[in-house]
């Protein structure tokens, strides 16, 4: 009896109706095509922070799907190294998060270089650069089924049941063979193919949604013909997570028709072009605000601190925040403050241990 996709006879001949997907394909490229039109006019340091918030955006809440909580400083001061960017004091990145952040890196500048094994255990490895319970750097091993469950021990759920571990590098074999093939399929839906192929395989004892997503991002740039990723798929996945495993579930429980599938996919694509919209305007109005003050003399504590106004801070910003920010006195960060305040850039806000300071737009 078939269970799951991958005992279909036909596996891995996956079929989609052509029909039912060109106007949400269409509807795509469009967005697609508007937003690179535009990145393309912002300017080259513009285009390089736009990136930055997406890409930071996307490792963090690619590994927030698997449950894992990066911190965000350490993620995007490895991306601005990566990029070329100056960290405005942020922290050095660990060497985890440097591992994932050289995968994306690797995945988007050489998105158009054959896929390979090496390739992937050399992510595989990245991912865990402090050792694991089992093999790091290799497919899966031994007689263990593996499976995907939830709830607690003695009532749980399995979603899914990968092949034997037996099989894994010859249906990795064709899945290479496959990624690598210049065919004439549409480079968004094969995007969209790659993850859920990936993932039903399950060719590592862990880390597979991670890779299968760095896969999405790689095949998605191919098909954006940009150096940079610019949308994070990753971060809809995860604002949808709930959706996301239920389509999984149910396309890896299915047939060789993935439609739905595409088309969940395709939506999510869609939300991720949007939201990089808003990006861009956030990342405009910081280029326009400094443009606009460019002839106000100010130091390199006043430009770190208005930078993370401008990025959106979180909370109320007190003098003590500003000082702890850039780790100066508490006298230094009121004359920092109080020559803001002459300046008419910033605005003191409440009274007493309530008093905190906003930028005055």
């Amino acid at each position: 009896m078939e269970t799951y996709i991958w005992q279909h006879p036909e596996w891995p001949h996956f079929i989609w109706d052509a029909e039912q997907l060109a106007k949400p394909l269409a509807e795509v490229r469009i967005k697609q095509g508007i937003l690179i039109g535009r990145i393309t006019t912002l300017g080259f340091e513009t285009e390089l922070n736009t990136a930055l918030d997406v890409m930071t955006d996307d490792l963090m809440k690619s590994s927030k799907i698997e449950g894992i909580l990066l911190d965000g400083k350490s993620v995007r001061s490895s991306v601005a190294r990566q990029l070329g960017l100056e960290r405005e004091g942020l922290p050095p990145g660990d060497r985890y998060v440097e591992g994932i952040v050289n995968v994306m890196v690797d995945a988007v500048k050489n998105c158009n270089k054959p896929l390979s094994s090496e390739r992937l255990f050399g992510w595989h490895a990245a991912l865990f650069p402090h050792g694991a319970r089992f093999k790091v750097g290799a497919w899966r091993e031994g007689q263990e089924t593996m499976q995907v469950v939830s709830g607690a021990l003695g009532r749980e759920k399995v979603h899914f049941e990968a092949p034997p571990s037996s099989e894994v590098p010859k249906l990795m074999e064709d899945f290479i063979r496959w990624a690598n093939d210049a065919e004439s399929i549409d480079p968004i839906i094969k995007a969209a193919i790659v993850p859920l192929w990936f993932v039903t395989i399950h060719p590592f004892t862990d880390g597979n949604g991670r890779i299968s997503r760095t896969l999405t991002d790689m095949f998605l740039t191919r098909s954006d013909g940009m150096i940079h990723r610019f949308y994070s798929l990753s971060a809809t996945f995860c604002n949808r997570r709930s959706e996301y495993y239920d389509i999984l579930e149910r396309t890896q429980h299915g047939g060789m028709n993935i439609t739905p599938w595409i088309v969940w996919f395709l939506s999510s694509m869609e939300e991720a072009l949007h939201h990089t919209e808003q990006v861009i305007e956030k990342v405009i109005s910081k280029a326009e605000y400094w443009e606009n003050h460019r002839e106000i003399p100010i130091n390199e504590r006043q430009r770190k601190v208005i930078n993370r106004l401008l990025d959106g801070f979180e909370g109320k910003l007190t003098s003590s925040k500003w000082a702890k920010l850039v780790k100066c006195s508490s006298d230094t960060a009121l004359r920092d403050i109080e020559d803001l305040m002459q300046k008419d850039l910033i605005v003191r806000e409440g009274t007493g241990r309530g008093t905190y300071y906003e930028l005055k737009r």
